[in-house]
């Protein structure tokens, strides 16, 4: 199975018209965005009681470029406009993909209930060695939890704000996971362990809820 890119983003509406933002937002952006070839579905998250996010499937960042897109996003609706010029919060991160792992039988779909992303920000000359870790001995040891289910991870082409090129997106049945003995064994493997002596290693995680049933393209 191709692994898909990934456009994730963030915002955060005001209590007061959180209702017409999710109204808006399963309304009207995403139904939009499933319309345009390459966008291959879509599932919204939330943590935090108002803060938001959406991870797209792209058949590749390419998706983004065309003319289909661009019509989009450069016409909003009055609506659309209103909304973007309102809400805090907001990110725009666009991945292509290096790896994933799937625990066997898990929907490639990925609706988790949770999802748990990390951002890092790895130089260049130590990208590779990073990779390495992640696939070889990270999610291995991370994946010996039930709970885990899935790891998809990309290159970020653009990463706003913030300086990171590289999202790890982990999908868990619970996030019990997160105090798993598995995830406290991948903490102290001695490759990690080296790693972590670096500056740099130094990563940005959040945990978020599923929000809403997953899209997909019309």
């Amino acid at each position: 199975m191709k692994q898909k890119a990934v456009l994730f983003s963030e915002m955060t509406p005001e209590p007061e018209w959180e209702d017409e933002f999710n109204a808006w937002y399963d309304e009207e952006h995403v139904p939009l965005r499933m319309k345009v070839p390459g966008f291959a579905g879509a599932q919204r998250y939330r943590r935090n009681e108002r803060d938001y996010c959406v991870v797209y499937d792209l058949d590749e960042t390419a998706v983004l470029q065309t003319a289909a897109y661009r019509e989009v996003k450069d016409e909003p609706s009055e609506r659309t406009a209103w909304m973007l010029r309102s809400v805090s919060n907001f990110t725009r991160y666009i991945g292509r993909p290096v790896g994933a792992r799937y625990r066997a039988g898990f929907d490639g779909a990925v609706t988790a209930p949770v999802l748990y992303p990390v951002f890092f920000d790895v130089p260049e000359d130590r990208v590779e060695e990073f990779d390495h870790w992640y696939e070889e001995d990270h999610v291995p040891t991370l994946m010996e939890c039930e709970e885990w289910l899935a790891c998809r991870r990309f290159a970020l082409e653009v990463a706003d704000p913030g300086q990171f090129n590289r999202l790890a997106l982990h999908y868990l049945a619970s996030p019990l996971a997160l105090e798993s003995n598995a995830r406290a064994k991948a903490r102290a493997s001695e490759w990690r362990a080296r790693l972590a002596q670096e500056p740099w290693f130094k990563g940005s995680y959040m945990v978020f809820e599923r929000h809403g049933p997953r899209s997909v393209a019309q």
